[in-house]
């Protein structure tokens, strides 16, 4: 919602763009669904990323859903009690003279979003970037 004069059905339809390649990956530990959920909270974060345009996402893999990550992520968030995690990377552009946090005209190749989420709650987004 960053950008002036949307309404929320263009906002969410700019966060849910199909035209955006995913890569599900191969998981024993997620559905479809699962990662979905997962990916949508991807989608409506990088909405709000000025002059920034998404072309794929990719499900890094089960391996980062260990002991150590889940640690991670409730220091991130303390109080909670985040059972697991998943790992994505986003490849992006910047449009030229657009950006204000990313360097104007560049590909950004592998960047990293981490969400968690507890035993009976969805999917947060609690820290991303390289």
């Amino acid at each position: 919602m960053a950008k002036p004069g949307l309404t929320l059905e263009v906002w969410l339809g700019e966060a849910t763009d199909p035209d955006v390649t995913i890569d599900y990956g191969t998981s024993s530990l997620y559905d479809k669904e699962d990662l979905d959920a997962a990916i949508l909270q991807i989608k409506c974060k990088f909405a709000a990323f000025a002059g920034c345009e998404l072309h794929a996402i990719r499900y890094a893999g089960d391996e980062f859903q260990n002991e150590k990550n889940v640690k991670w992520m409730n220091e991130l968030d303390p109080g909670k009690d985040y059972v697991q995690v998943a790992k994505f990377t986003s490849d992006f552009h910047v449009a030229p003279g657009e950006a204000v946090v990313f360097e104007p005209d560049t590909d950004y190749m592998d960047y990293e979003w981490w969400l968690a989420r507890t035993a009976d709650g969805g999917w947060q987004l609690l820290t991303f970037g390289y």
